[in-house]
């Protein structure tokens, strides 16, 4: 509990060996997970909607335009998941038209689903009450009806909750091997990085490590901390991305794109200074680490 987080190990470790197995498998345990994590919300926002009083938006943003912005760069670390798509694309079977397709739609899906239940939980709970762990359950403590009705909702909710953690972890997890995979094919890394199982045809020795790695750092880290160093880290990754599209258009002019960010460099200058906007939300603490963590890495 307070000093060795076991069921963070088990996760990590039950992952791995999905990972391993290979992307067939990996897929179709993160299409159950995702049915499930979306139930649970449209059951939330459809059945809760109901509780909402309008009362409860009014001042509609109490903390002001800065404390949204905050806010934003605090769950930033959940866009990960979006640029971890791009990382399977030798998987896939058509990745010109597939990449970017899941990637935009996703980002559509999610979009919606992150403003509808914001309407429902802050429309539902008094907004000081919602820092919590559980915000939907604790917006659900206001609601009304059956108590067996209300309990089985925050059964639903919390289950949702814990599989929704489930598939991010596997996406995550599929995505670090894949780097590892390219770098070493390209030198950068030990040969042994990209080994591929001679009958799952995954990297299974990069998803190894990788799974002792993460399931160990997270038996033992402050998930607080951890979150601030990767929303930092995640937000200059995308500042990177964003001006290599810029420099790779002016050095490789004619290089094939089978798909073309447009408005260049329009659209990369906008991403780059948003992102910078919000890693300028973060505390001083959370810089300070990232640069030692910056420093190592280019060490190494």
């Amino acid at each position: 509990g307070s000093y060795f987080n076991i069921s963070a190990l088990v996760i990590l470790i039950v992952l791995t060996y999905v990972l391993v197995r290979g992307v067939r498998e990996s897929a179709s345990t993160n299409n159950v997970m995702v049915v499930i994590k979306i139930a649970a919300i449209l059951i939330f926002v459809i059945g809760a909607a109901h509780a909402v009083k309008s009362t409860n938006w009014h001042p509609f943003l109490p903390n002001g335009y800065s404390g949204m912005l905050t806010g934003a760069a605090i769950v930033f670390f959940t866009y990960i998941g979006f640029d971890s798509v791009s990382t399977a694309a030798e998987e896939c079977r058509r990745p010109q038209r597939d990449m970017p397709f899941g990637i935009i739609m996703s980002l559509v899906v999610c979009t919606v689903l992150y403003i509808a239940i914001s309407i429902v939980m802050t429309g539902m709970a008094p907004w000081k009450s919602l820092g919590t762990a559980e915000p939907m359950i604790t917006a659900l403590q206001y609601a009304s009806g059956p108590p067996a009705l209300l309990k089985a909702s925050r059964f639903i909710v919390s289950l949702g909750a814990v599989v929704a953690m489930g598939s991010v972890l596997l996406v995550f997890q599929l995505g670090q091997p894949r780097i590892f995979f390219s770098m070493a094919r390209d030198g950068l890394l030990p040969p042994v990085m990209a080994k591929v199982h001679p009958r799952f045809k995954t990297p299974y020795v990069g998803t190894i490590l990788t799974g002792i790695f993460v399931a160990l750092f997270s038996a033992f880290a402050n998930i607080a901390e951890v979150v601030d160093l990767t929303n930092i880290g995640t937000l200059f990754a995308f500042v990177l991305v964003s001006a290599g599209v810029i420099f790779l258009r002016r050095l490789e002019p004619d290089g094939p794109r089978p798909f073309r960010v447009p408005w260049v460099p329009l659209t990369p200058l906008i991403s780059i200074a948003a992102c910078l906007y919000l890693m300028l939300q973060l505390p001083g603490i959370t810089w300070m680490r990232f640069g030692v963590w910056l420093v190592l890495g280019l060490v190494f």
